[in-house]
């Protein structure tokens, strides 16, 4: 039976559209994060609809966590939101990598909520020339282990941003971006049916898709910064900074630049 990895976030749930509803201490956090959990929900039904017997591994990704426990579906089983260091226990022994409730990248024009790690200090990255987003970075890791990326779920702007990488990747688009506060939105009920088969399909398609690959090594990470952040973090962690924004770091190890 196969091993899938799901990586949770909480942007791209259906229902939310503000930042007041994805930080720890804002008023909507704990009502997206039922919605969060019952779109995880719904999704393992979709895999063990076409795969029963599948070992399902969820990481709760999202920064300061996006699953509520007590819905968290039987069966599956969590690696709990807290600090972590990629590729947070996903190797090559899973069969596939299932983004859900993902985001496009910062500066995606009309993509709801959209940002790469950082809200409020990162403004661009680009892996080898390529802008790349938490999407492509976290799916370039797990290919780099041989493990394909089948499913991403989100705005019609992270489903664009994902094919653009993995052009036979099964895609779960729960709301259309307009604004980076404003999205049409699927009814939650609605947006659980579209992911459950959605996730059924995705796992059909277990050893039919490649990974997503960058060639390399080695690999150059260059990160642009917003104007008030702290340099000192970059620069500690080995980083050249080559103008008043932008860093540069060039790497062997992949799993550095899933920061």
């Amino acid at each position: 039976m196969p091993r899938i990895y799901i990586l949770t976030d909480l942007e791209g749930v259906a229902g939310v559209a503000r930042w007041d509803q994805t930080g720890a201490t804002t008023r909507g956090y704990a009502q997206a994060c039922r919605l969060m959990t019952l779109e995880l929900c719904a999704c393992v039904e979709g895999i063990r609809s076409a795969a029963p017997g599948a070992d399902i591994w969820v990481w709760d990704g999202h920064g300061c966590g996006s699953i509520d426990l007590e819905l968290f579906p039987s069966g599956a089983r969590l690696i709990n939101n807290g600090p972590t260091t990629p590729p947070t226990l996903l190797d090559r022994s899973f069969d596939a990598l299932f983004f859900l409730g993902q985001h496009a990248m910062a500066g995606t024009p009309a993509a709801n909520l959209a940002h790469t790690y950082s809200s409020e200090h990162i403004a661009r990255m680009r892996v080898n020339g390529s802008d790349m987003g938490e999407f492509g970075c976290r799916a370039a890791l797990a290919g780099s282990m041989g493990v394909p990326t089948l499913f991403v779920s989100g705005d019609d702007k992270i489903a664009a941003e994902a094919r653009a990488l993995v052009p036979d990747i099964v895609t779960a688009e729960v709301k259309v971006g307009y604004a980076p506060q404003l999205a049409l939105h699927l009814a939650p009920v609605d947006a659980r049916d579209v992911i459950r088969q959605k996730a059924a399909s995705a796992t059909t398609m277990i050893g039919q898709v490649r990974p997503l690959v960058i060639p390399g090594p080695p690999y150059t990470h260059e990160i642009t910064i917003t104007g008030r952040t702290d340099p000192d973090g970059y620069l500690a962690r080995g980083y050249t900074q080559i103008n008043a924004t932008t860093f540069i770091k060039t790497t062997s190890d992949l799993a550095l630049l899933a920061i």
